[in-house]
């Protein structure tokens, strides 16, 4: 991390039954897609998911790496660590 913006790495699940944030996995962020991987539609609603629950624009969030790959490198633009764990954390 550094600056106005923080790296994630993020374990895909497509075609689940629905999109969630399920939380930690091994060390990466495990997200649960309902699209299936085919022609970049789970990389769009990963986007999309990633933006609505973090509270930022569809532009501030990037895959550095692994579009075709489960396991991807997602930069967020706008928030720091500290905003992503307070945002993470499960709601009692």
């Amino acid at each position: 991390m550094s600056g106005d913006h923080i790296l994630l790495t993020v374990r895909v699940v497509p075609r689940s039954s629905r999109s969630e944030i399920v939380g930690e996995y091994d060390g990466a962020l495990k997200v649960k897609l309902a699209s299936p991987p085919v022609d970049g539609a789970a990389n769009e609603e990963l986007v999309g998911l990633l933006a609505r629950s973090f509270g930022v624009a569809r532009s501030d969030i990037a895959i550095t790496a692994g579009h075709t790959s489960r396991i991807k490198k997602i930069r967020i633009n706008g928030l720091s660590g500290d905003q992503i764990s307070a945002i993470l954390q499960p709601k009692s």
